[in-house]
């Protein structure tokens, strides 16, 4: 008897709200170099649901067939440790692994059998997670809550695209790239900002305080409690448009143009919000590309500057102790307007279900 098949799991098109983290996350998609998303929020938000529900919006991975690190067919790395590679390829969903909050440094970046190493010479290593998460979605719940030398192992595979293990004198390096997302409840205690700074985006979320929109969102879980796979069908469609979306975004990036105009609204504005070094420049100037490239224009214009740095400085910039979260909007707009294009470029831009939440063709009604 065949096993049955996984229950679906919650739409990413259904979860009520919460625009700002939907975008951060749709814009890793669109452009994993953008660094990840860190999501701040407290207890019973729905992080985790959407989050989970990002993986099934990603395009498919054509991988070498039996390689455990996901080898592009087209590109496979030289160096992958089940290399040298043949001829085929298959395709697979993109995978979302989670870390849970006790995993072990092996369990993080795979193990390696020292005995035979030294005994038979032969390099006998079993993957961690990051093999698994590589071309797709590293999770990680509480991430404040991990101890820091596994966070700083995570980041630096998230920002170097591979990972090294090294024991005794052997060691084995591998690609790792992959889109993070790391949620924690502050209550439960801060990151420190070294680390705080290697996450690309981040985003605060809360519960609405409006009675409507609280209703929708409990009409909507226990009608998925109820039937899964009838919800799941319901939102079919939305869930189709927005992975095409993602797919036609990734391949508009390479031809997206950075103006000079929009590099200097980018330095400007980190600049004069006092972030430390220049990674937030970085990241800011990616996502304001990968917006671009999701609103379907040629070039990053004012307003994909500004959600960009919306996302990607408040936890960079300094702050005194009692200053609010957040960036100031009226100083970021006049950042943006001293180091505007006199003639800003022009171009189509797609407007879609994400440009309206009124218009995502979901199937309940008003949420």
């Amino acid at each position: 008897m065949p096993p049955a098949a996984p229950a679906p799991g919650y739409p990413f098109s259904a979860v009520v709200g919460m625009d700002d983290l939907k975008l951060a996350l749709l814009i890793n998609a669109v452009s994993p170099g953008v660094g990840g998303v860190l999501v701040r929020g407290e207890k019973g938000t729905a992080k985790s649901t959407i989050v989970r529900a990002l993986a099934a919006l990603l395009p498919p991975v054509r991988a070498v067939p039996g390689c455990r690190f996901s080898c592009d067919p087209d590109a496979p790395d030289p160096g992958c440790p089940d290399g040298p590679h043949g001829a085929g390829s298959r395709e697979r969903p993109a995978r979302l692994v989670e870390l849970p909050v006790g995993a072990s440094e092996d369990r993080l970046t795979g193990s390696l059998d020292i005995e035979r190493a030294l005994t038979e010479g032969v390099t006998a290593f079993e993957p961690g997670l990051l093999a698994a998460a590589h071309r797709g979605v590293l999770y990680v719940d509480e991430v404040n809550l991990l101890h820091d030398h596994l966070v700083d192992l995570l980041l630096d595979a998230a920002a170097m695209g591979e990972s090294h293990v090294e024991r005794e004198g052997v060691s084995v390096r591998h690609a790792a790239r992959f889109l993070l997302v790391g949620t924690m409840n502050p209550e439960e205690g801060e990151l420190r900002p070294q680390l705080l700074d290697r996450f690309g985006l981040t985003v605060e979320v809360a519960a609405t305080r409006d009675p409507a929109e609280r209703a929708e969102v409990v009409r909507r879980r226990l009608r998925f409690e109820d039937d899964p796979a009838g919800f799941a069908a319901g939102w079919a469609g939305a869930e189709a448009g927005l992975a095409a979306r993602i797919a036609a975004a990734r391949d508009r990036v390479p031809g997206v143009e950075l103006t000079d105009a929009a590099l200097r609204q980018i330095t400007a504005v980190c600049a004069s919000f006092e972030v430390e070094g220049l990674r937030a420049d970085l990241v800011t100037a990616r996502a304001a590309i990968a917006l671009a490239a999701w609103h379907g224009r040629p070039a990053v214009t004012a307003d994909d500057v500004r959600t960009a740095a919306r996302l990607a400085l408040p936890h960079r910039r300094r702050r005194d102790p009692f200053d609010a979260p957040g960036l100031d909007a009226a100083k970021l707009d006049e950042i943006l307007d001293e180091h505007a294009d006199p003639e800003p470029p022009e171009g189509p831009i797609v407007a879609e279900a994400w440009d309206d939440p009124d218009r995502d063709g979901r199937p309940d009604g008003p949420g």
